[in-house]
């Protein structure tokens, strides 16, 4: 390891010679000033770990050289040079950012302690500074983990997009992360502070939509007996997440067009405008712009909408991020249960590879925690997984969709039909089972 580079701040020759000798003599660069304009130059120019600084100096006194140096390099330890008489002055430097100080006269045994409790001190430091740093970042994308391609663009997204207050619409299948990836927008944004209030859009009955977005006031209508906010109100001052967008009806997305390109709104049955002083994002998992050719979503709140795109990749396109995920998943289940579960077995990890996970991250971690409940042993093994990586087809290949039918179906035997332990398994919600059943036309076996 490098011995630390020092530098000697002295207007007294010979103490400034004595000092530059001792220390060469343990091998550590040194430098030696006279003055303060002197060391601040060198300062700017290199890094020092260690600046020795007398307190009383010609010209720029001591504490004027320290409270500089504290700006111009925070990780540089400062150790004053004192006389007996000044001792007040040193605490005066301790309380300015010094960390320690010498009595004159020392012997130069005194040095090498003093400079080794520093440089520890001052790794210590550091130390924290970048665990602190790590951890910020950690919490920065919520729960959203990966060292694949695919997810350090996703992160690089994030990070591009949050301070701006422009729509960004979130695409990807069921399960990839995407209310996830609108929370870290939110919580890295100039709104940080104010709500994140999120909207499954996908599971509104229609008659209910309009009221639970702008509100309603008493007596709008039958059931309304008293004034009530609505989404779009609680977000004030931070940020509306309106998940399954595509879901919206049509009156609903003229509404929608309508307070984004005014900025105001207005409760049920009330006459009062209210302003929209919120940033939107929003999440589709269908593809909007074939909805716009058919019609069936609009053209301009598209657009509207459609400022900033973020895919969310599926799990199958990063499949290196399954092992991470994967024992993510399994220390946080294990500490829910108080259950000693070490990791997964070699055959285990196979299986999670070979499985092309269309429920993704969701049903991934559904079937961690599964695994946990279930697991006797300390290493979950494939038995454990309810995961099977040679789904059961009447013919030999199958598409994506025919994947996604095959293992639907096989959940929903497991589960005789039980359609909210299904939904649970596959980490999708109800209605976007009930949705799939209909579309593959799945009909449980009599």
């Amino acid at each position: 390891m490098d011995k630390a580079r020092i530098l000697i701040v002295d207007d007294e020759l010979i103490l400034r010679e004595s000092l530059q000798a001792w220390l060469s003599r343990d091998d550590y660069h040194v430098e030696a000033v006279a003055g303060g304009e002197e060391a601040l130059q060198r300062i700017r120019e290199v890094h020092f770990d260690i600046v020795f600084l007398d307190i009383k100096l010609e010209g720029m006194s001591g504490l004027e050289v320290l409270e500089q140096v504290r700006d111009l390099d925070p990780d540089t330890v400062v150790i004053m040079i004192t006389a007996y008489g000044s001792i007040s002055t040193a605490v005066e430097a301790m309380k300015k950012g010094a960390q320690d100080y010498l009595l004159k006269p020392f012997e130069p045994e005194t040095l090498n302690v003093v400079i080794e409790k520093n440089l520890e001190s001052g790794e210590r430091i550091r130390e924290n500074i970048y665990l602190r740093q790590q951890q910020k970042e950690q919490a920065r994308f919520e729960n959203l983990l990966g060292q694949s391609r695919a997810m350090l663009e996703v992160f690089e997204l994030i990070r591009d997009v949050a301070p701006m207050e422009s729509t960004v619409l979130i695409s990807g299948e069921t399960g990839t992360g995407k209310e996830l990836a609108a929370k870290a927008i939110h919580s890295n944004s100039s709104r940080c502070q104010g709500p994140f209030v999120a909207v499954n859009c996908g599971a509104l009955p229609e008659h209910l939509m309009e009221s639970e977005l702008f509100g309603h006031q008493k007596g709008a209508f039958t059931d309304a007996r008293e004034t009530r906010k609505g989404r779009l109100e609680l977000a004030c001052g931070g940020t509306l997440f309106l998940d399954e967008i595509g879901e919206v009806s049509s009156r609903m997305q003229i509404d929608l067009l309508r307070v984004l390109e005014e900025r105001v709104f207005y409760r049920v049955g009330g006459t009062q405008p209210l302003k929209a002083d919120f940033r939107v994002l929003t999440a589709t998992n269908k593809d909007l712009r074939e909805e716009v050719a058919r019609k069936a979503f609009r053209e301009d709140l598209f657009y509207r909408l459609n400022v900033v795109s973020l895919e969310m990749p599926p799990l199958r396109r990063r499949k290196e991020d399954i092992p991470l995920l994967a024992d993510y998943f399994r220390n946080r289940f294990a500490q829910e249960t108080n259950k000693e579960v070490d990791g997964f077995s070699r055959a285990a990890v196979d299986e999670m590879m070979l499985y092309e996970w269309p429920g993704n991250v969701r049903e991934l971690q559904n079937a961690v925690e599964r695994a946990v409940v279930v697991v006797k042993k300390r290493f979950i093994e494939p038995g454990d997984l309810p995961i099977s990586s040679q789904p059961q087809a009447e013919s030999g290949d199958l598409s994506l969709a025919g994947l996604e039918k095959a293992h639907i179906a096989q959940i929903l035997e497991q589960t005789n039909w039980n359609i909210t332990r299904s939904a649970g398994i596959l980490g999708i919600d109800r209605s976007t089972l009930y949705k799939k059943i209909n579309r593959y036309n799945l009909r449980q076996k009599s």
